[in-house]
């Protein structure tokens, strides 16, 4: 279990599991999430709602592992947009010891 922090005081934080940050590689949610200024901000933080609302809805996905992470991590009460930019940095950091499994037959 990992922990971000929520807010500039550092007195809200969010905990974050291996499986929330591969739900979010699984379905490249950060993929083209921020605009080409790399600014994290509550536009950003509605895009991915947004993203992943969408996925829920539609009928091709096993929806458990998106809803696990909305109501976990994405529709939290304290995250905000400096809550997603630490989530950012974490799941850059993860990543490099987490590489995505070959898919078979590739």
């Amino acid at each position: 279990m990992y922990k971000i922090q929520a807010n500039a005081s550092g007195s809200k934080h969010i905990g974050i599991t291996d499986a929330h940050l591969a739900t979010i590689r699984d379905y490249s949610l950060f993929q083209f999430l921020a605009d080409s200024h790399g600014i994290v901000d509550e536009a950003v933080l509605d895009r991915l709602r947004l993203n992943i609302r969408s996925l829920i809805v539609s009928e091709n996905v096993n929806a458990k592992p998106l809803l696990d992470l909305c109501i976990d991590v994405v529709y939290n009460k304290e995250m905000k947009a400096y809550g997603l930019r630490n989530l950012l940095a974490l799941y850059d950091e993860w990543l490099k010891t987490h590489p995505a499994e070959a898919v078979e037959g590739e």
